[in-house]
């Protein structure tokens, strides 16, 4: 029995990516610069594909990220009761 194959990665250009999240194509690019978006050079001229699990992947860290931002927020705003707690931590 021959062994399970792994579907090959899907790539997209970055013009489907930046439609995807409604950012232009220069801001993919840049995307793929700093590494937050995996893709490579293929063809002739070359040009960038992006993989779309790393798109997956960019759009967990960036829901993660927005997530941590909002309880961050809401910290800032609360008062001491609601983060301590109505009892006095010195014993008073």
């Amino acid at each position: 029995m021959a062994p399970p194959t792994r579907p090959s990665p899907r790539f997209l250009a970055p013009a489907q990516v930046a439609e995807l999240l409604s950012i232009r194509v220069n801001e993919v690019i840049d995307l793929l610069h700093e590494g937050r978006l995996r893709g490579a050079q293929l063809g002739s001229p070359p040009r960038w594909r992006v993989e779309e699990s790393s798109l997956e992947g960019y759009l967990a860290e960036e829901s993660e990220n927005a997530r941590r931002m909002a309880l961050w927020r809401q910290s800032q705003v609360a008062s001491f009761p609601e983060v301590w707690g109505t009892t006095s931590a010195h014993g008073s």
